[in-house]
């Protein structure tokens, strides 16, 4: 069986790696890929949101399962296009991946059938979304309704910088046409969390949950990111907690979109805020987190093609599972400096191959890029270093010890990665 992944980054490169011991694959493909993927894929020098070109390639190559991801394929509508064209795809429909392409299409849909969430207001224009911060005052949560690669989400301590990140988003355009409209809301207190669950529209295949660490500094000070790190499982979620995730978000959302005529298929992540046991939801997407996908696979037992097969045919069945080792695994990335700014490019990474050998340490790459012999950084998040262990702590220090044998001109990453979770005991 041969399977195309879509993208390039740090979660694809962990989906090649672990779709790859498959025994029922034959053949990965990654496009475009990176440095990494190109040691367990083969590389194919197209864009995500080539759709044309991309379905050409899944024809002529005999593909039997193409997994999407990253959202903005999705969201431009690639799982319609290959199913129409008879091949199969793992990754919800253009109407389903609203759920990420829209945050106003998704707080509507929360507020209609009562999942938990922020109070909010929507804006078209930047002058009326002032009127209603001036009135409303701080603290609040400034958001872009479109995608804006996972950074059109502004925390507001004041009314003043609430203001600012309406200028920011609707005068300066700094996040392009997905801040045509804002959305405006309450800020939540508590402490956050990624549920990530696998559903055919019907029956779910929740992950261990996770935590996601998007500041890029340490103490989860200055500006988000696509993420900086990230942990499994996130002690934060008690089984009591999982049972009110599952009972009050997961399957209301999931019957919530089949009721709008929305099925859902694929991967639905619900990135939620947890204060005093109750769940409220933050966001959601279409897809796997990035960089929750390495610590969750390094975690994984078995094989994760029965699952995803039987998703794209939308028939999953009771005898399917997905199987967790016991213990943690933690990703540390590390980022070129001045990201999420302007960054340099071209750096030869050093000290990979000696960490390629540690026990339990997988390094997935995501800026990459292969210059002749050398691997060179070529985005802002460069690398995942994602280890295993008995436990958070055990899984921080082995984490820790591999990222220090990597290094480049300007490497930065924090310090403090699953932090919150020594903070809690026995874990």
């Amino acid at each position: 069986m041969k399977v195309l992944i879509v993208g390039g980054g740090g979660r694809e490169h962990a989906l090649a790696w672990k779709i790859a011991q498959s025994p029922m694959v034959s053949r990965v493909f990654c496009a475009p890929g990176n440095a990494g993927t190109a040691s367990v894929a083969g590389n194919i020098p197209l864009e995500p949101t080539d759709l044309d070109s991309l379905a050409a390639f899944a024809r002529k190559e005999g593909i039997d399962l193409t997994v999407v991801g990253p959202e903005a394929p999705l969201v431009a509508g690639l799982a319609d296009f290959f199913s129409t064209r008879g091949l199969r795809v793992f990754g919800p429909t253009k109407a389903a991946a609203q759920i990420e392409g829209s945050k106003v299409f998704t707080k509507e849909l929360m507020r209609k059938y009562d999942i938990p969430s922020a109070a909010f207001e929507v804006f078209d224009g930047p002058q009326e979304a002032r009127r209603y911060v001036e009135k409303r005052g701080g603290p609040l949560v400034v958001k872009a309704d479109g995608l804006a690669a996972g950074k059109g989400v502004i925390v507001c301590g004041t009314t003043q910088e609430a203001l600012t990140a309406v200028d920011l988003i609707m005068e300066e355009k700094a996040f392009g046409e997905a801040g045509e409209r804002v959305i405006v809301e309450e800020m939540l207190c508590g402490e956050e969390t990624s549920y990530i669950v696998l559903t055919d529209g019907e029956r779910m295949l929740p992950m261990p949950p996770s935590q996601d660490h998007k500041p890029v500094f340490d103490g989860d000070t200055g500006p988000n990111t696509g993420g900086m790190g990230a942990y499994a499982p996130a002690p934060v979620v008690s089984p009591e907690v999982e049972e009110r995730i599952m009972g009050e978000v997961m399957e209301p959302t999931v019957k919530a979109m089949a009721a709008e005529g929305k099925p859902y298929r694929g991967v639905l992540y619900a990135g939620l805020m947890i204060q005093d046991g109750r769940p409220r939801v933050l966001e959601f997407n279409a897809r796997m987190g990035d960089p929750e996908t390495q610590p969750l696979l390094m975690l994984m037992e078995g094989d994760p093609m029965p699952a995803l097969l039987a998703i794209a045919d939308g028939e999953l069945s009771e005898n399917i599972e997905l199987q967790w080792s016991p213990g943690a695994s933690v990703c540390v990335v590390m980022a070129s400096g001045g990201y999420p700014g302007e960054y340099d490019k071209g750096h030869e990474i050093r000290g990979l191959e000696q960490v390629s050998k540690m026990e339990d340490v997988q390094v997935f790459h995501a800026g990459t890029r292969l210059d002749e012999d050398r691997v060179v950084t070529s985005g802002g998040r460069v690398l995942g270093v994602t280890a295993r262990g008995k436990d958070v702590g055990a899984a921080v220090q082995a984490a820790y010890r591999a990222a220090k044998g990597i290094d480049w001109d300007g490497v930065h990453y924090r310090k403090d990665i699953g932090a919150k979770a020594l903070a809690r005991k026995g874990v």
